[in-house]
Formats: structure tokens, C-alpha cells, sequence
């Protein structure tokens, strides 16, 4: 098998792109040291090649089913959960008094790569169990920290997310779900969520899921709504469970599994609350933050699903790349002898199209990925008169860092099939593994759709526009900054063209919000989010580079072919990709009434 994981990228992008090597200056990173990085991800790949990628395709082929009432997994997931808790990898970003290492969030992004490219289907796990230990650490009582959270920490437990319903995926003003006063202030929880990825299997002592509800009695809509801490086992005074028998059921009962295209590894359930007995859930903070606090999860998923994305594509990429190294197979135009032996295929022009523009979309997601990671410790342990802007920037860039990398890494591993031919799409290589597992990303936590509603209706008007001021001021410092590299004119032009063409497009847009009205405004939301998704990402491949030209003469053997193949990716991208936001911004400023003119009875 092809590695699973550019390792040679992956530093490039931490320790030259953004200089992670100096977070130890600041003081929770302290203890740190650009060594410590490189240990923890040798250890991150260690892990993931052992006991991850080992199992993916027995998870794919052989996926959860349910026997006399319990969910059956391939024996390799506990081993590989076990493998996680034992490296640290739960607790890693947390504090030193939770037994964390206080990690970086970059660098937790980074760890949690390795895992997502090696195996996306029991990376599920860990992440979302991660991701529910952080929205307790902000929003959940110190009790409820010590006996929900902490387990989540060590491991022990796991945890979910449960926020749709069979009558509402995404608009979750809708849920039906009830939370019942019980007279000791804890809830009786009835009701029936659906798609709930990791809802239930054996792999851990007890499963903790963030339940969306609504408490009986309360508002209509998403005021009503509130979250509520819901273990699958009862959870005694102490922090215990029980073991065997001795664990007493919070009737979270197992309705169903669904059988899904990808990501077969993680169960996806219905659960039904309340089936059998009560369910006893517990109110995290004040009734009617149930939605805002769980945007806290939320937007974190949601850079990681663009991150699991991007470590699809990648691990599809570096398949098709060492096949086209490999497989001869024709001769090029300007050798017309039959007698002459055939050309590996990367010799080819085309195929080396198809490439580029896969190594355009993966290397350039990753740095979306952890450019967005790096803001996270930005807004967490940068300096004070900086954090409203980078909070802002952060908010703007998250619809995109979700769905720009879903997309186009589902494009780049169409690419990595047609490379490969008959040997892409068979199941004895994991390129169409890999093509099924992403094509859930463009789906889980928010469709592309929510997200360019998110993203021109409230992110890049909030704050009078100041993150997209931000943005626009970030991007045009990197163009000043690379101006002294002549090499790169052409990547700088064309970025410039697609900044102009999508800052003229949305003060178009924008300064004519009153009269086009709330439906039309968004009618083509779907262009804004192309164009400033591409842009972006110009952007990223402009930083890329800036650093990789200002290397390449010092550089040599294959440290110039690393830093070469960079600049040509990145002219790649200002060529054939960029060109393209010209479209979009025209589709958006001249409010196209296309679509919301065409009527459902007319298909």
C-alpha cells in the first residue's frame, strides 16, 4: 500500500508555513519545544500505521451489525481505542492538572491526521468523544465535569453528539425530543434521534451523548431548545458505573443501525430516549442555551470534518501518485516507435494534469485545516488586542474550512480513480474506500448549503464586516510580502484578480441587501462560498509558495523537488483554478434569479 500520510507535507505546513516551532514562547506552551512536536507526531504515525490503518478495510467490508442486542465491531477497533488511550491522544490538549500535555490545537489537528487518513472510520470515536469533553470543559457544572468529563478525558468512556431527528436533520428548530423536570433537578428525556455516529457499541465502560432537547412546556423554536448531559448507563454519585450486570440501564435503547456508503467503521444509529424506563439526562448551564452551546462542538466538528476530508483526499492522492509512478502503460506523442518500451504514466501530460490538481486540493485544504487550527490557539493564548479580530476571522473562515475541503478532495479522488483506471475503482486498492468514506464530509455537520447561508447571511456581515476586513488585510499582507519573489508574479496576479473580483462582488451584493429581500439575498449563497472558498485557498497556496521559493536556493536533491513541486503546484492552481471565482462573483453580483425563480411543479 501507498502511505496513507505525506509526513514531509505535514512538517512543511507546521513548522515552515506557520511556524508552530514558536507557540513554546508563549506561556501555557512553555514546557514545549519544536522536538516535542516532532515526537508526538512520530508517535501520532506510529499508532495510526499499526493499529488504524491496519483495519480499515476489514472495518469497511465487515461494518457494525447487531448481535442478540449488542453492536458487533472487527476486534481491531478496541484494540486501535485502546492503542489511542494508552498514547495519551484523548487528553493531550488539556490542561496539565487534567493529565493533558497542553498540546497546541494545531497540533492536536495534526495528531488527529494521522488517524483520519489512516482510518476514517475509527477516528470517528476519538473525535467526537474529544469534542464532547471540550464543550463540557466550557459549559458543564464542575460536577458534572468530574463525572462526565473526565472519563471522556482518560478514555474510559466515550462520548456523541445526538441533535437530529427522523422529522429534522438540520433544522433542529423542529426537534421533538422532551426533557421532563424530575422533582431531584435532574430531566426525563423522551424522544428519538437519528444519524447518531458512535450511538452505541461495546468498545467502553459507558457512552456519554449531548442530547438536544426540549424542555416541556418551553418556546417554540430554537429559544426553546437546551442541552442536556445523557449517559447510556446510570452514573452513581461517585463517578461509577458498575460493571456486567451491575451497570443499570438509562434506557437509551438501540432502534436501528444505518448501513451508510462510508465511514462504515463508525456505527450510525437511531436511539429512542426513554424506551423501556426513564431516561435521566442532566441541564448543562441555563434552559435555552441548548444550541449555542453546542455550536461550541459544532464548529469544532466542522473543521475537522474538512480536516478527515482533506486526509481522505491526501491518503487517495499518494495511492494514485505511486501507481502513476509505477504503471507503464503507452508512450509519449514525440516517440512514435512501437519497438520503444512504454512510460510510466506520470509522464504523461494528462495524468500529470489529474495529479496536480489533486496535490492542489489536498495540500491546499491542509493548510486551510491548520491555518484555522492555528487561529484556535491564536483566540486562546495570542495576544489580548487581537483575539476580537482573530475570533471574527475564525467565524468567517469555518463555513469554508467544512466545505471547500468535502468538495474538492471528492474531486481530487475522482481524479486519483481515473489515474489509477480499472485498479482505482476495485476494492483490491482503497482509492474507492476512500471515495465513499469522503463523500459523507460534504453532508456531516451542515450541508454545503447551511454553510453558504452561514457564511453570506451571518459571517460575513456580523461586525459590520470586520472578518472579511481581516481577511482581506491578511491576504494582502502575504502579497506584500512575497513581492520581492519574481517567480511568483503570475500566482500573485491571479489572486489579486480573484480578491478584486470577490470584494466587488459581495459590495454588490451587500449594498443592495435591502431591495433584493432575505430569499433572493441568499438565492445564489452557494457562488459566495465557491468564490471566497477558491480565493482562500489561493491564498494558502500563494503562503506555500512564498516560503518553499525563498528555500529552493539553499535547497537540493530532494528537498528542491519538494519545494519546486510546491511553486508548480501552486502555478497550477493560479492557472486553472483561481480563473474560475471570476464566474462565481459575476453569478453572485448580478443576483441571478434562476433558481429562485424555478418553480417545484416545472421538474
Amino acid at each position: 500500500m501507498a502511505p496513507f500520510l505525506n509526513r514531509r507535507d505535514l512538517h512543511f505546513q507546521l513548522f515552515e508555513v506557520l511556524d508552530t516551532a514558536r507557540l513554546p514562547e508563549r506561556e501555557r506552551f512553555a514546557e514545549h519545544s519544536r522536538e516535542v512536536y516532532q515526537d508526538i507526531l512520530d508517535l501520532a504515525y506510529n499508532v495510526a500505521d499499526k493499529y488504524f490503518a491496519n483495519h480499515a478495510r476489514e472495518a469497511d467490508l465487515s461494518e457494525p451489525h447487531v448481535v442478540d442486542g449488542q453492536v458487533r465491531l472487527v476486534p481491531a477497533v478496541k484494540e486501535a481505542m485502546r492503542a489511542f488511550r494508552e498514547a495519551g491522544f484523548f487528553s493531550a490538549h488539556h490542561d496539565e492538572e487534567l493529565g493533558g500535555l497542553q498540546l497546541p490545537w494545531v497540533m492536536t489537528q495534526a495528531v488527529q491526521a494521522h488517524f483520519q487518513a489512516a482510518n476514517v472510520g475509527s477516528s470517528g470515536y476519538p473525535f467526537l468523544t474529544i469534542g464532547n469533553a471540550n464543550l463540557q470543559r466550557v459549559f458543564a457544572s464542575p460536577e458534572q465535569q468530574r463525572r462526565f468529563m473526565l472519563p471522556l478525558i482518560e478514555g474510559r468512556w466515550f462520548g456523541t453528539m445526538a441533535l437530529s431527528e427522523p422529522q429534522a436533520g438540520s433544522g433542529l428548530a423542529d426537534i421533538t425530543t422532551t426533557a421532563t423536570p424530575r422533582e431531584d433537578g435532574t430531566y426525563a428525556i423522551t424522544g428519538t434521534k437519528m444519524w447518531i455516529s458512535a450511538g452505541e457499541h461495546e468498545l467502553t465502560e459507558n457512552i456519554v451523548h449531548l442530547v438536544l432537547a426540549r424542555i416541556k412546556g418551553g418556546p417554540a423554536g430554537v429559544r426553546g431548545i437546551s442541552l442536556f448531559l445523557v449517559p447510556r448507563y446510570r452514573v452513581n454519585g461517585d463517578g461509577s458505573v458498575g460493571q456486567g450486570e451491575a451497570r443499570q440501564s438509562n434506557h437509551v435503547v438501540l432502534a436501528g443501525l444505518n448501513h451508510k456508503m462510508g465511514y462504515r467503521g463508525t456505527t450510525n444509529t437511531l436511539l429512542n430516549f426513554g424506551e423501556g424506563g426513564e431516561t435521566v439526562g442532566e441541564i448543562v448551564g441555563e434552559p435555552g442555551r441548548g444550541l449555542a452551546q453546542m455550536f461550541h462542538m459544532m464548529n469544532e466538528a466542522r473543521i475537522g470534518v474538512g480536516m478527515g476530508a482533506v486526509m481522505s483526499g491526501t491518503a487517495g492522492y499518494l495511492a494514485s501518485l505511486a501507481y502513476a509512478r509505477e504503471r507503464r502503460q503507452g508512450r509519449l506523442p514525440s516517440h512514435r516507435d512501437p519497438h520503444a518500451p512504454s512510460v510510466p504514466i506520470i509522464e504523461h501530460a494528462d495524468v500529470k494534469r489529474m495529479l496536480l490538481r489533486q496535490k492542489g486540493y489536498v495540500e491546499g485544504g491542509l493548510a486551510l485545516g491548520l491555518y484555522a487550527a492555528s487561529l484556535v490557539d491564536d483566540l486562546q493564548t495570542g495576544e489580548e488586542a487581537d483575539k476580537e479580530d482573530v475570533s471574527l476571522l475564525l467565524d468567517l473562515l469555518t463555513p469554508i474550512v467544512k466545505s471547500w475541503p468535502s468538495k474538492y478532495s471528492q474531486e481530487a479522488l475522482s481524479d486519483a480513480i481515473q489515474v489509477m483506471g480499472g485498479a482505482g475503482y476495485v476494492r483490491d486498492s482503497p482509492v474507492e474506500m476512500y471515495y465513499r468514506d469522503n463523500r459523507l464530509n460534504p453532508i456531516h455537520e451542515g450541508t454545503e448549503g447551511i454553510q453558504a447561508n452561514d457564511l453570506l447571511g451571518r459571517k460575513i456581515t456580523q461586525a459590520g464586516g470586520r472578518g472579511l476586513t481581516v481577511l482581506l488585510e491578511r491576504m494582502e499582507a502575504d502579497l506584500q510580502a512575497s513581492a520581492g519573489l519574481p517567480e511568483l508574479d503570475e500566482i500573485r496576479t491571479a489572486l489579486r484578480t480573484a480578491i478584486d473580483h470577490s470584494r466587488a462582488a459581495l459590495q454588490t451584493h451587500l449594498g443592495r441587501a435591502a431591495d433584493l429581500g432575505p430569499d433572493l439575498f441568499l438565492a445564489n449563497a452557494n457562488a459566495a462560498l465557491e468564490m471566497l472558498g477558491m480565493t482562500v485557498v489561493g491564498w494558502m497556496w500563494l503562503r506555500q509558495a512564498a516560503v518553499s521559493a525563498r528555500a529552493l536556493p539553499e535547497a537540493r536533491g530532494e528537498g528542491a523537488d519538494f519545494y519546486q513541486g510546491k511553486v508548480q503546484a501552486a502555478r497550477y492552481f493560479a492557472r486553472f483554478d483561481l480563473p474560475r471565482v471570476r464566474e462565481w462573483a459575476e453569478l453572485l453580483a448580478s443576483a441571478d434569479r434562476t433558481t429562485s425563480e424555478m418553480r417545484p411543479e416545472w421538474f
